[in-house]
């Protein structure tokens, strides 16, 4: 390209000198520095639409509180406003350029935040980019604030959104097994331990453990989300307040709260609240265990539909494409699969922010933009991934429940129901009659002459072997 091809450019200066931005940027000099030195994963802030969508909340509350105080006057105030409502409303999220992996904890997002904010109020009035002496990133969009309270605070308002996104999902996929265990509840079938043949239980009690144990995720998610709630917004720099107003901060979380209908308050210590992270070290964990469960679950669905001929065979899931470039007919669990690795990704990521916040020093952690950009991704994954394994796997899920029954009615396991009548030495012997061919398990104690047919035919029952008439035997259904 030559210098007459070259898009024009403006000059802006900070306190390094005199740098050259395009000149159709909302962005100014601050991001483009940003730009240079931070080509590192190719990810945008603009990326995290709920991220943006939090700064612009945070600087509509900032001005809301400054115009209250008689620190902006009322023509800068409504064009920041408008301009930083634009920005919460997603009109602006290209502009959004400085990659998610930065450092200085936050500073070129938060950056980026303010000369978006302030070109676009500055075009609201019919002023060029860059006007900074009407319209300034610095003295007017983010007066009385720091980066160290603007961006943790921003981070935290866009994990609950990310909260809210992945309870829904969790909920949706538990109602999902719930009602496919409604559906299998009397299809019998053996339990196992350790891979090995264990004792009868139900299709409905297998598939609705599964949707209880996501379920009691949504307590944990709960508990998340108030603990991100509590903000340090009007900390500043370290906690002191320093450049802000006496009522900034009380005034800046009200409107905050309005802005978001968001339950946020303010930290009671904000010198401990800006150096400490140890809330996302709780997100990630509960992220961690979400996904955790997930997977084995997925890994569960994976083993049982194994096969169809040589495997276990016992569950159908639904076909989702050819499973092989060389082997005609065979199809994949795929979407299992797919839910396996996003939670190898979260389980990783988990480390991440670990480290993260033990590496934090003194009085702020300069980490909180890797912590930040893994765990939204995380949960927009999981909830994505939670999603799919709904629509294209559990719903479609399918059983033959006539081999099921005939294959609970000839196991071994059935023996285990005897002992309150034969005792476990008889009943063990009637067991390995059982492996070893000798007859099916009722036969076989039929011929012990003690147990009458009917008793023996009603102890029998799937419904008595997975003692469905037990309470907290088969909690399929939401309570």
């Amino acid at each position: 390209m030559t210098t007459l091809d070259a898009p024009p450019t403006r000059t802006e200066h900070d306190s390094l000198g005199a740098f050259e931005v395009p000149a159709t940027a909302y962005w100014g000099v601050h991001t483009a520095r940003a730009l240079r030195n931070f080509p590192v994963s190719g990810t945008t802030v603009g990326t995290h639409r709920s991220l943006v969508a939090a700064l612009g909340a945070v600087k509509l509350a900032a001005a809301r509180a400054n115009h209250d105080l008689g620190l902006l006057d009322d023509r800068r105030y409504e064009a920041i406003a408008a301009a930083a409502q634009e920005v919460r409303d997603g009109g602006l999220d290209d502009q959004f350029v400085v990659d998610v992996i930065q450092g200085g904890a936050g500073t070129s997002t938060n950056m980026n935040a303010n000369e978006v904010v302030a070109n676009r109020a500055l075009e609201a009035l019919g002023l060029p980019f860059g006007s900074y002496d009407e319209i300034h990133p610095l003295d007017h969009v983010n007066r009385c604030q720091s980066t160290n309270d603007v961006y943790p605070t921003a981070v935290r308002l866009a994990l609950v959104g990310a909260i809210d996104r992945l309870a829904e999902a969790t909920d949706a996929l538990a109602d999902s097994f719930a009602r496919k265990a409604a559906e299998f509840r009397a299809v019998p079938k053996i339990g196992r331990t350790q891979l090995q043949d264990a004792v009868p239980m139900t299709v409905g009690q297998e598939l609705g453990a599964f949707a209880t144990t996501l379920r009691e995720e949504l307590a944990r998610l709960a508990d998340s989300r108030m603990l991100l709630c509590e903000i340090n917004l009007g900390a500043t720099a370290i906690g002191t307040g320093i450049t802000a107003h006496p009522d900034y901060r009380r005034l800046a979380v009200q409107h905050l709260a309005e802005i978001t209908g968001l339950p946020v308050v303010g930290a009671g210590d904000l010198v401990e609240a800006t150096s400490d992270t140890g809330a996302f070290v709780q997100v990630s964990s509960v992220l961690k265990r979400i996904v955790v469960k997930a997977s084995k679950i997925c890994n569960d669905l994976r083993l049982l539909s194994s096969g169809p001929q040589a495997g276990l065979g016992e569950l159908q899931l639904p076909a989702r494409q050819a499973g092989s470039s060389i082997m005609p007919g065979k199809v994949n669990p795929v979407i299992p699969e797919m839910v396996n690795q996003v939670a190898f990704w979260v389980i990783g990521n988990d480390l991440t922010v670990t480290m993260a916040a033990e590496a934090g020093q003194l009085q702020l952690n300069a980490f909180e933009p890797v912590m930040g950009h893994g765990l939204l991704q995380g949960f927009s994954w999981t909830a994505s991934a939670f999603d799919s394994l709904r629509e294209m796997c559990v719903d479609g899920i399918t059983v033959d429940a006539a081999a099921l029954a005939t294959a609970a009615a000839t196991n071994a396991g059935l023996a285990t129901a005897l002992t309150p009548l034969l005792g476990y030495a008889r009943s063990a012997e009637i067991a390995k009659a059982a492996l070893s061919g000798e007859g099916a398990v009722r036969d076989l104690a039929l011929a012990t002459g003690v147990l009458d047919p009917v008793v023996l035919d009603a102890l029998l029952r799937p419904e008595t072997l997975a003692n469905l008439d037990v309470p907290g035997t088969n909690v399929a259904t939401r309570e």
